[in-house]
C-alpha cells in the first residue's frame, strides 16, 4: 500500500516512514525539502499519484496566532483537494488531545480549523488526538521559564512517547477509516509541576519549578483536565522514567 506521510521528515513523521516500511508499505516522506510544499501545492499532484492513505503530520513554522491559523487552513485545502483529485480514499491527521477545551489558545484554534476541514471534506478520515510527546519536554519547561524558575500549574499531565505516537498513528492508518477520533496518551498520569520537578532534578538542571495555579501554558491557563484523555483512550507502554531519551531530553 502507498502512503503518503506529510511532515514525513520530522520527528514524528521519520518514525512513521520507518515503522510502515518495515511492514511492506510504500511509505513516501513529503516536505518541503522532499520537494512537496502544502502551503503552494507544489509536488502535491505528483507524490500523492497512485496514493492510497495520506497522514498529515505537519506542523506549522510559526506558532504565531494567525500565522498558524493560516498554515493549517491553507494547507490543508490544498492536500484534500489533491487527495480528491488522485482518489487517496484514507486521510489520517494528527492533533492534540484537549483542543476543545482551549479554544483561546492560537495553536489550539488552529488545529480546531484543520480538524473542520477533514471532517466535511469528501475523503474519509481518521483523526489521532495525542498528548505530549516525551521528545516536547524540554520545550515545555523552557516556554515556562522566567528567570530561573519554570512556572508550571498543578494540573495532570500524561505524555507520551514519539514511538508509541508513530506506532498508533500507523496501525489507524492501515485500518478502515473511522470517519472520527481516537485519543492515544502515555501509561501515567502526573501533576504537571511534579513532572517538571522530577525531570529537571534527573537533568541536573538548576532552575526551580514553581508550582502556579495561574501559571500559562503557551500563553493560556489550564484545567485540571485539559491535557489530559477521556476515559478509552489507547494508552502506550513505556513509562517516562524508563524512556531511553530521557536523560537527553534535558541537553
Amino acid at each position: 500500500m502507498k502512503i503518503v506521510v506529510v511532515g514525513g521528515t520530522g520527528l514524528i513523521g521519520s518514525k512513521l516512514v520507518a515503522k510502515l516500511g518495515e511492514h511492506g508499505h510504500e511509505a513516501v516522506p513529503a516536505a518541503p525539502n522532499t520537494g512537496v510544499n502544502t502551503l503552494t501545492g507544489e509536488g502535491l499532484a505528483e507524490v500523492l499519484a497512485g496514493a492510497s492513505v495520506v497522514i498529515d503530520v505537519s506542523n506549522s513554522p510559526s506558532f504565531e496566532d494567525a500565522a498558524v491559523l493560516e498554515f493549517f487552513e491553507t494547507s490543508t485545502r490544498n492536500l484534500l483537494a489533491a487527495e480528491a483529485a488522485a482518489g487517496v480514499g484514507h486521510h489520517v491527521a494528527v492533533s492534540v488531545v484537549g483542543t476543545e477545551r482551549l479554544p483561546e489558545n492560537g495553536y489550539f484554534r488552529a488545529k480546531i480549523a484543520q480538524e473542520k476541514l477533514i471532517e466535511k471534506s469528501s475523503i474519509p478520515f481518521s483523526l489521532v488526538h495525542s498528548t505530549q510527546f516525551f521528545e516536547f519536554v524540554r520545550g515545555i519547561a523552557d516556554e515556562a521559564t522566567d528567570g530561573t524558575t519554570v512556572r508550571i500549574a498543578p494540573v495532570l499531565f500524561q505524555p507520551i512517547a514519539g514511538d508509541e505516537v508513530a506506532q498508533a498513528v500507523g496501525r489507524v492508518a492501515v485500518g478502515s477509516p473511522l470517519n472520527g477520533r481516537v485519543e492515544i496518551a502515555g501509561p501515567e498520569q502526573y501533576r504537571m509541576d511534579e513532572f517538571f520537578r522530577d525531570a529537571l532534578a534527573g537533568w541536573g538542571d538548576p532552575r526551580q519549578v514553581v508550582t502556579d495555579p495561574h501559571a500559562r501554558y503557551f500563553g493560556s491557563e489550564l484545567s485540571e483536565g485539559t491535557l489530559v484523555p477521556d476515559a478509552g483512550a489507547t494508552l502506550g507502554k513505556i513509562r517516562y522514567r524508563d524512556w531511553p531519551g530521557r536523560n537527553a531530553a534535558g541537553k
